[in-house]
């Protein structure tokens, strides 16, 4: 190379001549062979991946079948009530006077609660006695007149025997007649009155009992509608002014069982059932009844259940809201298998042979990614089965099935035994 005193040509000349030294057989020769061996490599480390993969295959989750009590539970929710609850009101109009009770008071069967304002009933009630002492009175004028007709009346019939009929004539004898008639229908009428004013007094003695509103039943005070000198208008329908509980010692929780589930449910069966007032404590309680009539809201069909309560020690209080948990079915030393292993398919069998005559460079070109492939299922209405593993691979059993609770499921029939180890999951492969 021949140097210049220019710097800039110099550089350009050292430069051509080190392409044109890369450009020569012995530099190709060397890049061809290192082409060569990149290839192989790549090719060596896909065969051994995909004999791995292919020896791996897919790994499953097991879990073993036991011998347990299966009890199954039916959860409802509702609200405390007394077992006999009882409005108390008012048959009259009228200004209240006095009341004698409040909230959360014992009251007896008989127990004045409350008093209306009586002035006028008393009135009248005085003025329904002097009626009927004036009705009484009109029998004694209405009999002693009878008396006076019936006496007139045997006196002609005695003078006509004497006189052999020819007198009295015999018009005065017909008016005679006549006469005791009218007296005595006025005697049965004054009779009648009195009958009546002696209903009205009666009537008005009672409106004026029923001015002290008393407690039809033994219980307690839940709530107090009235005040002394608020005004009570009975009309139509008797206003409430006080609600009783007859006693919170037995109480009813009513639930809605969703119509799902009201076939499990019967008289007679047991639950359990808590209440926020008293967190971690359970209550017990018994189905004493649960309705043919459905009932609805927002669409969901519900069925009224009643569950009887013991509440000895008054912890429970009208209208608590209660989850309760109906207990409908139990076994004793059953076959359970987890539900998961009834809900599991394996996946397809994969396909080994369709690759081997594949080259190197073929297996390095990328390829379209595949699709999923389905799990298998078992068809419509053929029995329920599980999977079992025998030599690695996993096999179906055919089972008969119970009862569930939703997490495992009674086993009754199958070629399966406790402790034998079902797949629940496919882990990978």
């Amino acid at each position: 190379m021949t140097k210049t005193n220019n710097p800039e040509e110099n550089q350009n000349a050292a430069l051509k001549q080190l392409l044109d030294a890369g450009s020569g057989p012995r530099f190709k020769f060397r890049w061809l062979w290192f082409a060569a061996a990149l290839l192989i490599a790549a090719g060596a480390a896909f065969f051994f991946y995909r004999s791995s993969e292919k020896k791996a295959g897919p790994t499953f989750k097991t879990e073993p079948v036991t011998v347990g009590n299966l009890v199954v539970k039916v959860s409802a929710t509702g609200n405390l009530q007394p077992t006999n609850q009882v409005e108390v009101g008012s048959e009259l109009s009228g200004i209240i006077e006095q009341v004698l009770v409040d909230v959360n008071d014992q009251v007896t069967k008989g127990q004045v609660l409350a008093r209306l304002d009586i002035s006028k009933l008393q009135d009248a009630v005085a003025k329904s006695r002097a009626n009927l002492s004036a009705a009484e009175a009109k029998v004694v004028e209405a009999r002693a007149t009878a008396a006076e007709a019936r006496s007139t009346l045997n006196r002609y019939r005695e003078v006509a025997r004497l006189s052999g009929g020819k007198v009295p004539s015999k018009n005065e004898m017909d008016i005679a007649e006549a006469t005791l008639k009218r007296a005595e229908a006025a005697e049965a009428s004054a009779r009648a009155s009195v009958t009546q004013a002696r209903a009205n007094l009666q009537s008005d003695e009672t409106d004026l009992g029923k001015a002290s509103i008393r407690s039809p039943i033994d219980g307690v005070v839940l709530s107090r509608e009235v005040d002394p000198g608020q005004t009570v208008a009975a009309s139509f329908q008797a206003p409430v002014l006080f609600l009783l509980a007859e006693d919170l010692k037995k109480m009813e929780l009513q639930v809605d069982v969703d119509e799902a589930d009201v076939g499990q449910v019967k008289e007679g069966q047991t639950a359990t059932f808590t209440v926020d007032a008293w967190p971690g404590r359970r209550f017990s309680a018994v189905i004493t009844r649960v309705s043919f009539g459905s009932q609805e809201k927002d669409g969901v069909i519900s069925y009224l259940t009643i569950l009887s309560v013991d509440n000895e020690d008054l912890s429970l209080r009208p209208g608590m809201t209660g989850t309760a948990e109906i207990t409908t079915l139990t076994r004793e030393n059953a076959l359970l298998v987890p539900n998961a292993a009834l809900r599991f398919s394996p996946p397809e069998a994969q396909a080994t042979q369709k690759k081997s005559s594949r080259g190197v460079m073929s297996a390095l070109i990328p390829r379209r990614p595949q699709q999923p492939r389905k799990a298998s299922t078992t068809p419509n209405g053929a029995a329920p089965r599980i999977w079992v593993l025998r030599d690695g691979q996993p096999v179906a059993v055919e089972v008969k099935t119970g009862a569930t609770n939703g997490r495992v499921t009674e086993i009754t029939g199958g070629a399966v035994e406790a402790d034998t180890e079902v797949i629940t999951e496919t882990l990978g492969g």
